[in-house]
């Protein structure tokens, strides 16, 4: 199967779905790296995520289901990128999670 899996409209997003997202430090790290890249699709798999792949798997869904990415399946893997529109919904937030210090 090939295609775009399936997320939310924009409008369906809630605050709560983003912030609970937002708890995890695993993924608030896959959205910083992804706003410090050049805003470009990228394999999942070019993550180095310390977690066995069905719990990388569920990261993604769970960011993906927040509205923060679009994930694209192409056969031999599986592609993401930040949603463009996201910061229509919650103006800010992105740049406040590229500004965070988790040191």
């Amino acid at each position: 199967m090939t295609g775009e899996l399936p997320a939310p409209e924009l409008a369906e997003i809630s605050l709560n779905t983003v912030l609970s997202a937002l708890a995890d430090p695993l993924r608030r790290g896959i959205v910083r790296e992804l706003l410090d890249g050049d805003g470009g699709e990228r394999a999942c798999a070019s993550f180095e995520l310390p977690k066995a792949k069905s719990t990388r798997t569920h990261h993604w869904r769970v960011l993906r289901e927040a509205g923060f990415i679009r994930q694209r399946d192409a056969g031999n893997g599986t592609f993401v990128r930040l949603r463009g529109e996201f910061d229509d919904r919650f103006p800010g937030l992105l740049a406040t999670i590229a500004k965070l210090d988790e040191t």
